[in-house]
């Protein structure tokens, strides 16, 4: 009888591994498959993003932003809410032209969120005249998937300026 529930139980455990085995390879390709679909959206949404701020297209930008978008970078207090963003890329495209590219060097996506973190180079040029300048830094982005579409919800960058050495 023992020698029998041993069987029964040593036989349960390979169907439950080999079920185990044959269910989540297929729900593991899934999983692959919508992660790579989630980071071609991401790459997608950052085309459209950087190709607004080149164009000075503040509806476009204004357009992929959340209501709490937010953006941090050095020297500054954060941008809270999509009217903060929009107000203050309004004024920087009315001065200025810009040339921005972003080379992204990690994507995680978990579910409904993701985060990347790469760097960046700006050029801006003043448009009453005068030299442009360009900075080079780093970026940590994060973004958020509402419905099918992902939106970047929290952008943060420094520039890559020597530190003082004191």
């Amino acid at each position: 009888m023992v020698a029998n529930a041993l069987k029964n139980t040593s036989r349960s455990v390979f169907v439950a591994a080999l079920l185990a085995t044959l269910l989540g390879a297929p729900l593991a390709e899934r999983a692959n498959a919508q992660s790579a679909a989630d980071e071609a959206a991401i790459a997608e949404f950052n085309r459209k993003y950087l190709k607004a701020i080149n164009d000075g297209d503040i509806d476009t930008l204004a357009a992929l932003t959340t209501e709490d978008h937010m953006m941090i970078s050095s020297g500054g207090a954060p941008l809270t809410g999509k009217k903060a963003l929009v107000d203050a890329m309004t004024r920087a495209f009315q001065n200025n032209k810009f040339n921005e590219s972003w080379e992204p060097q990690e994507t995680v996506v978990s579910g409904d969120l993701a985060y990347q973190r790469g760097t960046f180079v700006v050029e801006a040029t003043p448009k009453a005249g005068g030299e442009m300048s360009r900075t080079t830094g780093n970026f940590l982005r994060i973004y958020r998937k509402i419905g099918n579409t992902w939106f970047m919800v929290r952008d943060t960058f420094n520039s890559q300026r020597p530190r003082n050495s004191e």
